[in-house]
């Protein structure tokens, strides 16, 4: 299994949506709250390649993007391989 990273702000209905995803296949995942912390967020950007929008999900060395996508993957039957590794 992939080590999974979410980085989140509170009250982002994106980021709970994209963490309910993922609670609801089973998966263990790393939370990091961006909000107040500048330098989680910088690393959060450098890691997403600039994008400055939460939620950012990374699974393993793949940055997924945001919670669209994650979704997007789950869709197309691509997320469940990426999750496995």
């Amino acid at each position: 299994m992939s080590h999974i990273v979410v980085y989140t702000t509170p009250h982002c209905s994106y980021c709970v949506s994209a963490k309910a995803l993922l609670r609801r296949k089973g998966i263990e995942f790393t939370e990091v709250n961006v909000a107040g912390a500048p330098d989680r967020r910088a690393e959060m950007v450098e890691r997403a390649n600039g994008l400055t929008t939460v939620p950012q999900i990374f699974i393993g060395p793949n940055h997924v993007g945001g919670c669209d996508e994650l979704y997007a993957l789950d869709g197309a039957g691509k997320l469940d391989a990426l999750l496995a590794g």
